[in-house]
């Protein structure tokens, strides 16, 4: 697999939005709290921890120190407007494995923002190695299960009911997978460097 070296602040742009992107470290805890609180209840089934909460935060901020996580920051004029982050599994077993997960503000939606963080986060995985990714997320997230799509991402499981919102209503829950190395194969015989917009 081609390897890169991928560089942070880093502007990503389309024709609608141009956003500098940083690791999330203890300097932005307030930005990040802010974020998470102005997301909609629905949006924060999706957070492997709630955000929301200053003790949970601090507990993302250690993964990240221990190596476990990565999160990218997304501003817009010096606002944060969204993030992705790879999760990495402590559990030797799994350590191949890195779950890909995406927010965006509700206003920015629509811009491709949540496009372009995809993209650089699959590529940020793809840089350390990972050999399979997966995301998560409720069948009514559309928007996001055709841009997983349009990376390579393919249905493994749906899970009926599987999500309780805070007001007791469930929603079935869908997995998707992308096997990195049927994906690096496939673009290697064609002479196509894996990395996207290295």
């Amino acid at each position: 697999m081609t390897q890169t070296s991928r560089q942070y602040p880093r502007t990503l742009e389309n024709d609608s939005v141009k956003v500098e992107l940083l690791p999330l470290t203890a300097d932005h805890r307030e930005t990040m709290l802010t974020f998470a609180r102005s997301l909609p209840r629905h949006d924060l089934l999706f957070l492997r921890r709630d955000l929301t909460r200053e003790s949970e935060l601090d507990g993302l901020l250690a993964d990240i120190g221990r190596g476990l996580v990565t999160t990218l920051l997304a501003l817009e004029g010096g606002k944060m407007v969204g993030y992705a982050t790879l999760h990495r599994s402590a559990l030797h077993w799994e350590r191949h494995i890195a779950e890909l997960r995406i927010v965006v503000s509700p206003e920015n939606r629509k811009r491709g923002l949540g496009r372009l963080l995809t993209q650089e986060i699959f590529a940020l995985a793809l840089d350390r190695g990972v050999e399979k990714m997966m995301a998560r997320m409720t069948t009514d997230q559309t928007g996001a299960i055709r841009t997983f799509e349009g990376l390579g991402f393919s249905p493994e499981a749906l899970l009926k009911d599987h999500v309780k919102d805070i007001d007791g209503e469930r929603h079935d829950l869908i997995v998707m997978a992308h096997n990195v190395a049927e994906f690096d194969a496939t673009l290697s015989a064609y002479g196509v460097d894996a990395s996207i917009g290295s």
